[in-house]
């Protein structure tokens, strides 16, 4: 085949302990998927279904990086998640059959434009600006479901060596199983689609000059700096 011009890099994730590479080929997030952070949001729990929003796949960005401050915000947050990979395709799964179709898991920061997002809600619009930008997605290597699989993990976000964001998997208000069902029914999931499944409590700004260091219990941690 013949294109008008070189295709882009192939976006891809570290694998941990192998010199493999994960290809990204969607990102899928999940809003609200923790109580607290709902409440801390001004908003219900229980008020609705899980909420997704997407990130282009070139918004991944590798442990250790340094990120730029992101152009188009005066408040930049972050937003520390499970992430989970999945490598089967599929459509309409069935929650029991779900598991079945995870890669692996990873630490993933949702790096959120908290104005223009604010500006959206407001507005009825659509949150692209706030949360599909460049760099937005910074991931950890991701570690095979056979390493790791638990519905309970702490998970933890400090900024500085000051801990800003610290919870447990286990409070997810809608699990991985459930995620994956319900995200089935309105996408063809497809090997190499991330999904970062919500963030707890505490989110807040960034400072040119931070350091981050997200962590999830038993998988590798995630850092960067912005710069």
């Amino acid at each position: 085949m013949r294109f008008a011009f070189d295709p882009p890099t192939q976006p891809s994730v570290a694998v941990n302990g192998s010199d493999a590479r994960f290809p990204v080929r969607r990102i899928f997030c999940v809003g609200r998927n923790y109580a607290d952070h709902v409440r801390e949001m001004g908003n219900d729990p229980k008020s609705e279904p899980p909420i997704f929003f997407t990130k282009p796949a070139d918004a991944v960005v590798e442990n250790d990086a340094a990120i730029a401050y992101s152009q188009n915000t005066s408040n930049l947050h972050f937003e520390v998640e499970l992430v989970v990979a999945i490598g089967k395709s599929g459509a309409g799964v069935a929650e029991e059959k779900a598991l079945e179709f995870v890669w692996g898991y990873g630490v993933g920061v949702d790096l959120t434009r908290r104005d223009r997002q604010s500006e959206a809600k407001k507005a009825g619009q659509p949150w692209d600006v706030a949360k599909a930008f460049d760099n937005s997605a910074p991931v950890s290597a991701l570690t095979p479901a056979s390493a790791w699989s638990r519905t309970a993990a702490r998970i933890r976000l400090s900024v500085n060596d000051a801990m800003k964001q610290e919870s447990d998997i286990a409070e997810m208000i809608w699990s991985v199983p459930e995620i994956i069902a319900t995200l089935s029914r309105s996408w063809a999931l497809q090997p190499g689609d991330l999904i970062f499944t919500g963030t707890p409590s505490g989110v807040g700004p960034l400072a040119v000059g931070d350091r981050v260091l997200a962590e999830i219990d038993g998988l590798p941690a995630l850092r960067f700096t912005i710069n």
